[in-house]
């Protein structure tokens, strides 16, 4: 994709307890948040639909998608990487994967730790350098759970600075985990199936 000065990008974030949404495009970025702990997946693509025709767009006006790709849900970081992915392939636009941590520390300037709020009294960290990153990890300590509406808006901006230093192809977005998901399967026989 060649770089483009001012893209329309539509961003989109469920790796939390919401449905979040953002339009950004000539210098000028609306933003939907609603809170739900579940129904993501039904709720997104209404949500989308919604925020591109209350403003006037349509999914052809988008240069790219944006999509917040965690840490955190994991069901929910799951729908929004396939939502984009989809978008991306239907659309033939570029989907651009952007992490809680960079959404928290937009503008921050780095060197800098970014936290988010892990479950049972624990915060995610990941130390933010001039030229990348290090690993993630899961500490003792909070985190407040930050501004829905600034980690969208910030998501957008973010690809949409990706998308004007663009050089060459995006890879496709990709769920960051801190750690696995602690889902085991069931310990009880499955039942039997007869002929």
């Amino acid at each position: 994709m060649p770089p483009k000065a001012d893209p329309t990008i539509l961003a989109f974030d469920t790796s939390a307890a919401h449905c979040a949404a953002a339009l950004l495009w000539g210098g000028k970025i609306v933003s939907r948040v609603e809170e739900m702990s579940r129904g993501q997946g039904e709720r997104l693509m209404v949500l989308l639909e919604e925020v591109l025709t209350e403003n006037g767009k349509t999914w052809a006006d988008l240069d790219a998608i944006g999509v917040g790709t965690g840490p955190g849900n994991f069901t929910g970081i799951r729908i929004s990487v396939a939502a984009a992915r989809g978008l991306a392939l239907g659309l033939g636009k570029p989907a651009i994967g952007v992490n809680g941590f960079e959404a928290v520390a937009f503008k921050t300037p780095r060197p800098c730790t970014a936290y988010l709020p892990a479950p049972r009294g624990q915060r995610y960290a990941l130390e933010l350098t001039e030229t990348g990153t290090n690993a993630p990890r899961q500490e003792d300590g909070d985190a407040p759970a930050p501004d829905a509406f600034k980690m969208i808006e910030a998501i957008a901006q973010i690809a949409a600075a990706r998308v004007a230093q663009a050089t060459e192809p995006f890879a496709r977005p990709a769920p960051m985990y801190v750690r696995a998901p602690d889902a085991a399967p069931p310990r009880e026989k499955p039942p039997l199936i007869l002929p």
